[in-house]
């Protein structure tokens, strides 16, 4: 029996994209659907109304019914942040390290910086930068615990200059916080982590409780109910902004007949891994790549410990026959996937057509799992096809641009008619007024 066989693989079959109408063409794309369970919406709805109107004691509540424990206290303490530093081998404190200098690197080249010009005589245009004052950010830690999030989030935030970062992971079965976790916030500089998830994480970080202070905007992934409870604070004005779009992890592969099926293989499984609704896509005009790729799928999904996960993705799969890699690009520009990867020969040749990506990996030896921990690039990206339109957290999520305009008195008479003219054109005749009386005002001095 093969190994796709022992972990009840339904391998995905290669679809010839060409002979592909329309219809089928977008349902090959066409993503798991979220889920939309009305009763999980209306239980998210039911913990954000209950931390609002009890605070600390909803939260405790709601901790020890999901997670089977109450953390008191529900800060963790510095004992608890030196009893994981101690717990955390060196080799993987060290690693750590060496990520969130490579991660601190990137970031730093990319602040945006403040402007300021005269766009008329007499007009200063200028734009401030001002971090967010408080920041919220959520690290899951249920089968999979993510300490690389805390680097991924608490970097940038810091190079923003957010005043206070605040930091929320759900507890273990002790009460206490996954030790990875903790330590990946202490070399961050992030003092303040509570051991708390879910909804009501989201629900305490968004409006504030006695214990949690009150964040102005919340990042982070999270399960389904978080990902319902950011959406649900983020419609309400008293609520939290959010980071971007979240769903589930995807990857989508372009390769040609150099690539090595064994190296593609391991791509899309390391994506699978995640969880069930992740999915991943290879696109290549190599017929023999993709025979090799599935069987390579095969022969390594019976190794992996997450096997039962990754099958359960597989079921969504695709594997596409293209015509040329052109074809290939344009799926891909189509699709708007979280991580693309180009294991083809020129992997730069492609470039200039792509740009609906979270980001884009080039050549053999640039695997997503590099991005995804310690190579420099946020691994915090949009998914489900936003890529279109958002990009990925970065420093400026952290930040506000501020305008600022200093017109003096050359200013207004040179720009002022046409703002009255322009105002008049949309009917806000008390717009144009409020120029009007300046503009007289400057008259009658002259005349004096």
């Amino acid at each position: 029996m093969n190994t796709a066989a022992r972990t009840g693989a339904a391998l995905p079959e290669v679809l010839d994209w060409t002979a592909l109408d329309a219809a089928a063409r977008s349902a090959a794309l066409a993503r798991p659907r979220p889920l939309r369970d009305p009763a999980l919406i209306d239980g998210v709805r039911a913990i954000l109304a209950d931390v609002r109107a009890r605070g600390d004691e909803a939260v405790r509540d709601l901790t020890l019914r999901h997670d089977g424990c109450a953390p008191d206290p529900i800060e963790a303490t510095g004992a608890e942040f030196d009893a994981a530093e101690a717990a955390v081998e060196a080799d993987v404190r060290d690693a750590m390290q060496r990520a969130i200098a490579r991660v601190e690197a990137f970031h730093r080249a990319q602040s945006p910086q403040p402007v300021a010009l005269d766009t008329a005589p007499g007009v200063r245009c200028e734009q401030l930068i001002r971090p967010i004052d408080r920041v919220g950010l959520y690290a899951p830690a249920g089968s999979a615990p993510l300490p690389s999030t805390v680097w991924m989030l608490a970097v940038p935030a810091r190079i923003a200059g957010c005043r206070e970062i605040v930091l929320a992971t759900p507890p273990r079965s002790d009460g206490t916080a996954d030790p990875a976790i903790l330590l990946a916030a202490r070399l961050c500089g992030v003092r303040r982590v509570f051991k708390m998830g879910g909804a009501q994480a989201i629900a305490a970080l968004a409006y504030g409780t006695k214990r949690v202070p009150r964040c102005a905007k919340l990042f982070g992934p999270g399960n389904a109910w978080v990902t319902q409870a950011k959406i649900d604070v983020a419609a309400d004005p008293d609520g939290a902004a959010i980071d971007l779009p979240a769903g589930p992890s995807e990857v989508m592969v372009i390769a040609d007949g150099d690539a090595d099926p064994a190296f593609v293989a391991a791509d899309l499984l390391a994506q699978a891994e995640h969880g069930a609704d992740s999915q991943v896509v290879l696109a290549s005009p190599d017929a023999t790549l993709l025979d090799r790729v599935r069987q390579e799928l095969a022969r390594q999904l019976g190794t992996l410990p997450r096997a039962a996960i990754a099958t359960a993705a597989l079921a969504h799969a695709r594997l596409l026959r293209v015509s040329d890699l052109d074809e290939a690009a344009g799926i891909a520009e189509r699709y708007a996937p979280e991580h693309l990867i180009l294991a083809t020969r020129e992997p730069r040749a492609l470039l200039p057509r792509l740009g609906n990506a979270g980001t884009i990996f080039l050549g053999a030896w640039s695997p997503e799992t590099l991005g995804d921990y310690c190579a420099g690039p946020n691994h915090v990206l949009p998914t489900l096809g936003w890529a279109r339109a958002c990009s990925g957290v970065g420093v400026d999520s952290f930040v506000r641009r501020v305008n600022v305009l200093d017109a003096r008195a050359d200013g207004i008479a040179a720009i002022g008619p046409d703002a009255a003219t322009l105002a008049r054109a949309e009917r806000l005749e008390a717009h144009a007024r409020a120029v009007d009386l300046r503009l007289a005002a400057l008259a009658r001095e002259s005349a004096a």
